[in-house]
């Protein structure tokens, strides 16, 4: 009787951990889908309020200044003392970043919802991040993984409901989204109870068992500043296609405007199967073998694009994305172990740099078009996947632990 109440328990524990699991991959959907509007529409942001493109970089640096400069911090903070519904208050600045960009009449007011959106997706990611480990039952890479494709997807559709609605109704439907908002609110609220009764026990099932071998902490360093290398590498060949992969295919290959959309949108849903990919992977195989082969693997595919003709550029881009977006899981959840009880810093200095390097490719890459072409860009960026290399120098993690673990 007791086993059959034992196996009973271990059903519903699982059940609700899935679910938890669930509401944060579509609580970062909508996340990721209502901070990815704000960048759809500065079109019809710079005609209405006769912005220069000088304005328009502002509101880009307020933003990732406010989403990525802080995840950090907001990790550090709450590795000290726990939040749980800090997840639900983050996601309100994100309602109000909304509400005031619906109705701002100045560009200040602009500049405000650009703050307050990062500032929520700042508070977002560190502390969502450390609930899926919590609620991942020990696979920690499907976790990272099943929570992050909910930001690929919410990032890929934004600018598709920016264009459906923000653009077709004008400013003011902004403020619809903020209902997406609201509904995030209340499934982050019932996450933060779920964090708040399992905090006890889940700081006792994560203590680390000493082994005999352990790293310093210039060896930490050391393999931190490889990680952040290769996030480098990642984020900005990225950048390279979501930002000019459609003026890429319509400067060489001349193709429709709404081809280059559609070619795009497959680029994200390679993206997205590569997020889902990796983290399982690191699971079953070591997350170093996934790491090093996702970023190094791709290297023959981005070395080919820029030489391929329409028909093969396209499908170079599915395997490109696949490969490339495996490695983000895999190396959050190696750092997280690598770092024990510093899980929300890992989280935020991991996304916050992803977010940052995006941020400063799309910008850098831009410049190198603008002075030579966007075909040389491609060309140039095809060899970034050989910072890849760097990842042969990553410990294993099943034979080393930290210092501090083994103490």
């Amino acid at each position: 009787m007791s086993e059959a109440t034992a196996t009973l328990n271990n059903t519903t524990e699982r059940n609700t951990a899935m679910a938890v699991l669930t509401a944060l991959s579509f609580s970062h959907f909508l996340n990721d889908m209502m901070q990815s509007l704000l960048p759809a529409i500065y079109p019809m942001l710079k005609t209405d309020f006769a912005l220069d493109f000088g304005q328009v970089g502002l509101i880009t640096f307020v933003y990732q200044i406010t989403a990525s400069l802080l995840q950090p911090l907001v990790g550090y903070y709450t590795d000290k003392k726990a939040r749980p519904y800090s997840l639900s208050v983050g996601m309100g600045f994100t309602l109000t970043g909304l509400v005031v960009l619906s109705i701002a009449t100045s560009f200040g007011a602009i500049l405000a919802s650009a703050m307050l959106i990062g500032t929520g997706s700042s508070v977002f990611h560190p502390e969502a991040s450390r609930i899926a480990r919590m609620a991942s039952g020990g696979r920690h890479g499907f976790a990272q993984s099943f929570f992050q494709v909910g930001g690929n997807l919410g990032s890929a559709i934004g600018p598709l409901l920016a264009a459906l609605i923000v653009i077709q109704r004008g400013q003011g439907s902004i403020a619809w989204f903020s209902l997406a908002a609201a509904l995030g609110m209340v499934l982050l609220w019932n996450v933060g109870g779920w964090y708040k009764r399992r905090a006890v026990a889940a700081a006792k099932a994560a203590s680390v068992q000493a082994r005999s071998v352990t790293l310093t902490r210039r060896q930490i360093g050391t393999t931190i500043a490889i990680l952040l290398a290769l996030i480098f590498s990642k984020y900005f060949y990225l950048a390279s296609l979501t930002s000019y992969y459609t003026f890429y295919l319509i400067d060489k290959f001349h193709t429709p405007v709404e081809t280059a959309q559609v070619l795009l949108f497959i680029f994200l849903g390679a993206v997205a199967a590569g997020t889902i990919i990796g983290g399982p992977l690191g699971d079953r195989f070591g997350r170093k073998y996934v790491i090093w082969g996702s970023i190094l693997g791709v290297l023959p595919f981005t070395l080919a694009l820029p030489h391929a003709n329409l028909f093969w550029t396209a499908m170079l881009t599915v395997p490109i994305g696949v490969i490339l977006a495996s490695a983000f899981p895999a190396i959050v959840v190696y750092a997280q172990e690598l770092l024990p009880g510093r899980v929300g810093t890992v989280a935020g200095l991991f996304f916050g740099f992803a977010f940052g390097m995006g941020g400063l490719g799309a910008a850098v890459l831009g410049q190198l078009a603008d002075m030579t072409s966007i075909g040389f860009v491609y060309g140039v960026c095809a060899f970034l996947p050989l910072i890849g290399l760097l990842a042969v120098f990553l410990p294993r993690m099943d034979r080393f632990v930290p210092a501090k673990a083994a103490a």
